[in-house]
């Protein structure tokens, strides 16, 4: 496919979470067509064909794959089901945009690099937090040596979402059993993309890498109480142990160069919305992310903001480098991203996965980063589960890079091993 076939033919998979594209979808309408909407559930595919009649609506994700009425399959489905279904995917010859996270475990990682590469489709992985307008502008100026050599930075998500763990009735939904199931970091690419680009870990050209993960849990006390308040203390889910994920997790990540990366991923704990938090640390400059909507980010930079630091260094605003550093996506497209979801990202994601498609240009997370942030999944489960232990990260890209040599093989055994 070129860039003189036209738009890229997309289907939705999972019509409850892809409702959310709505807008970035219908604005790039002509780059991306959407053509055809995939869910379990009847009544959510005729809810999308009520407003959208010209699409195929079909309830099995197989036929789907056989239909031939999409070039691409945009997967917004729950977590656990993204890795299976991009590996169906991808073997039927379809590209795959896929949700966060891209698999759960170290094996589904492996496959998932694999039938990337044994398809020869394009495979990008839709964080959409990589793309919000202050992540972008950080990146640009990180790239552009502004902070001097980065070394230090911290990412989190922070929202309370402990009534998605139920359904109306007290059930579990699936996130539910996913935090009954799962002791460490369930989601951390949001947190992870943007600082693993700002510490120049990601990409084909990157000079350092990700190589160890460690995780830490708080105890399960906001979500047992949560419980008790809505449902009684005699329900099963306000029982000690009953989940295995703590309400707060803490993960360190260390480069091959030493670099750290801080994360947290807290979806447990009442307190004011703010789902996103960021800082990095440089040698000539540093960054803090805005606490809440009232706050601009804020920027200091040796030798260009005020005052001198150790003495009076004085914090500015971001925007200030907007003029000068604001990335050509934001340059060009801002307004449009603007009406879309998550701070803009979900206009760019697709817009950027039409590119990679139709122009045969890579994809800007491709499947690498996709599995390696993925992993710290399975690997802060295993650590928490030996107390901390710092657990060794896949070295994906150098695997495939080896395989297309003819000289590496998969690793024998995928479980994570750990640090000594």
């Amino acid at each position: 496919m070129s860039e003189s076939d036209g738009p890229v033919r997309v289907a939705v998979v999972g019509g409850h979470r892809g409702s959310g594209y709505g807008r970035a979808l219908d604005s790039l309408a002509g780059r991306v067509d959407l053509t055809a909407i995939c869910d379990l559930d009847p009544g959510v595919v005729a809810g999308w064909k009520e407003t959208r009649p010209a699409l195929r609506g079909f309830t099995r994700y197989e036929d789907l794959l056989d239909s031939g009425v999409a070039d691409a399959v945009f997967l917004a489905t729950p977590m656990a089901l993204h890795a299976p279904q991009a590996v169906a995917a991808l073997d039927a010859g379809l590209h795959v945009l896929s949700e966060v996270i891209a698999a759960t475990t170290i094996e589904e990682c492996w496959a998932l690099v694999e039938a990337v590469e044994r398809s020869g489709r394009t495979y990008m992985l839709a964080e959409n937090y990589c793309y919000m307008r202050p992540n972008m502008l950080v990146r640009q100026l990180a790239e552009a040596g502004r902070f001097g050599a980065v070394y230090y930075a911290e990412g989190a998500y922070l929202h309370d979402c402990r009534h998605l763990g139920y359904t109306p009735d007290g059930a579990l939904t699936w996130r539910g059993e996913l935090s009954r199931a799962a002791p460490g970091n369930v989601y951390p690419t949001h947190s992870l993309g943007p600082v693993a680009q700002w510490l120049g870990t990601a990409g084909p050209t990157a000079a350092d890498r990700l190589v160890e993960v460690t995780c830490l849990t708080t105890p399960n006390l906001a979500r047992r109480r949560y419980a008790v308040e809505r449902f009684g203390a005699d329900h099963p889910t306000a029982a000690a142990g009953f989940f295995t994920k703590g309400d707060s997790a803490t993960t360190v990540l260390v480069s091959e160069r030493g670099s750290v990366a801080h994360i947290r991923v807290d979806a447990n704990s009442p307190r004011p919305h703010n789902m996103t938090h960021y800082a990095l640390q440089g040698t000539e400059g540093a960054y803090l992310s805005a606490r809440h909507g009232g706050e601009d980010p804020l920027i200091w930079l040796d030798g260009r903001s005020p005052g001198v630091s150790p003495g009076d260094a004085a914090w500015e605003p971001l925007w200030a480098y907007a003029d000068e550093f604001e990335h050509p996506h934001w340059r060009a497209h801002g307004a449009a991203a603007r009406q879309a979801g998550h701070g803009g990202g979900d206009f760019f994601i697709l817009r950027d996965f039409a590119a990679a498609v139709t122009g045969r240009t890579p994809p800007p997370i491709d499947v690498y980063d996709a599995v390696t942030w993925s992993s710290v999944y399975p690997l802060s489960q295993q650590s928490v589960r030996e107390r901390g232990r710092a657990m060794a990260i896949p070295d994906f890209r150098r695997a495939a890079a080896g395989r297309a040599r003819g000289a590496a093989q998969r690793p024998a055994a995928p479980a994570p091993a750990p640090v000594r």
